[in-house]
């Protein structure tokens, strides 16, 4: 099943609910459009104003910028080596952690959609699509290769709009 998107209110729920280091997580993709695999293998020496980000999934490299309370946020809650460690010596925070915090906050609050860490990247997306209106430099900031992909993420708000509608206009004829 997909992840999909959030509206602002319910980012701000899910923030909330969620431990402070994986709270910490979140903020850092909501501001970089990072997945989740990127953000954690994060190591504490990268932590600068701006610095690249060799993708897991791709190999392709991104340059992110962190804004100065993000940033120093970050290099307060880093350990030695990883900025997000884990409970293992030596090993970075686990994928699973965090998308089990995620999960745990959505069933919290009854969310009917698919909840997880990848739905923070739609959020950006669409965050990004509404501020400059650019299909072109979502594109370049999620670094995908297509301009379909792109669009599945910009127009995340709009696609859950419509399910609503459908949804409400299904229980009115009932």
């Amino acid at each position: 099943m997909k992840t999909e998107y959030m509206i602002h209110r319910e980012v701000d729920l899910i923030l909330s609910a969620l431990t402070p280091e994986n709270r910490l997580v979140a903020r850092v993709l909501l501001h970089t459009g990072l997945r989740l695999s990127d953000v954690l293998s994060l190591r504490t020496d990268q932590l600068k104003p701006r610095f690249w980000v060799t993708e897991m999934k791709t190999g392709k490299r991104k340059q992110v910028g962190l804004p100065e309370p993000l940033l120093s946020d970050l290099r307060e809650a880093a350990g030695e080596t990883w900025v997000f460690p884990g409970r293992s010596p030596g090993k970075h925070r686990t994928r699973q952690a965090v998308w089990k915090d995620i999960k745990r906050a959505a069933r919290a609050f009854r969310f009917a959609q698919n909840i997880a860490p990848h739905s923070i990247r739609k959020v950006y997306a669409v965050e990004l699509m509404q501020r400059y209106g650019d299909l072109a430099k979502v594109r370049r900031a999620l670094n995908h290769s297509s301009d379909t992909v792109t669009l599945i993420y910009a127009m995340a708000d709009a696609q859950l709009r419509a399910k609503h509608k459908m949804r409400s206009a299904g229980r009115k004829r009932s």
